[in-house]
């Protein structure tokens, strides 16, 4: 997209044709991308990106953007003094950071997206797992602390707003049936809300250019990986940090 003001008109009208029958596959099915890590912070990449949905919506494409924000949450727990520690990808959330992660997500992050995406003239509404039971949770470890395993997604606050024809922006906290608010991986809700919503795909975006058998070498990428690989690549440390919950 970032080079389509840039072609003459043919150009235009051959990526249009190309890009046709695309068009026609997704026209009304439902697609779930998940947005964030570090490929939140380059202001640039997120115009891009927020450009690219809104586009995909107004061809008929429903939309739903899920997203996380562990570099802001990790900045603002730096800005107040506390220490981050993950486990297995996953950040240990005691109550404290609990909060911060709640005002995080679904405040800062969730809003900004929402106001993005209506500058560049899409239809955006936020909401987070707590917003009409969408995402009921549970604590997976005592040792993570409020780190949430979800046990249920209603799906029907999505689906309302799709049928209005908003861009539903998400944020992953959840509850329990008591109120506890919890901190759910990002990469597992949108996986978990994409099954819920039975759409047609599931995009996970990221900074690098995907599952690397040497990280610090864009050439040895991964480009498939069955299931029954995964525990293997775990084990020799191929899969390792923000890649196990993906």
């Amino acid at each position: 997209m970032q080079m389509y003001n840039g072609m003459t008109n043919r150009q235009r009208a051959q990526v249009l044709v190309e890009a046709l029958p695309y068009i026609q596959k997704y026209n009304g099915k439902i697609v779930v991308v998940k947005y964030g890590g570090n490929a939140m912070i380059n202001e640039e990449l997120k115009h891009d990106v927020m450009r690219d949905m809104v586009l995909m919506s107004l061809i008929g494409v429903k939309m739903v953007l899920v997203h996380g924000g562990g570099p802001e949450i990790s900045s603002m727990l730096k800005r107040v003094g506390k220490e981050t520690e993950f486990v297995d990808g996953l950040r240990v959330t005691d109550e404290e950071t609990s909060e911060i992660v709640q005002m995080v997500l679904a405040g800062k992050i969730n809003k900004s997206l929402v106001a993005k995406l209506d500058n560049l003239g899409g239809r955006a509404m936020g909401i987070c797992g707590m917003d009409g039971g969408l995402i009921k949770a549970q604590m997976i470890d005592p040792k993570l602390g409020y780190v949430g395993k979800i046990n249920s997604v209603n799906p029907q606050p999505i689906l309302d707003l799709l049928e209005k024809g908003y861009i539903p922006v998400v944020s992953t906290i959840g509850c329990d049936e008591t109120g506890h608010v919890y901190n759910i991986n990002a990469d597992t809700a949108a996986a978990k809300l994409a099954v819920a919503l039975h759409a047609e795909k599931l995009i996970l975006l990221t900074d690098v250019r995907g599952l690397l058998r040497d990280p610090k070498d864009e050439d040895t990428l991964i480009p498939e990986v069955g299931l029954s690989q995964v525990p293997g690549l775990v084990k020799d440390g191929v899969i390792q940090g923000g890649m196990i919950p993906k």
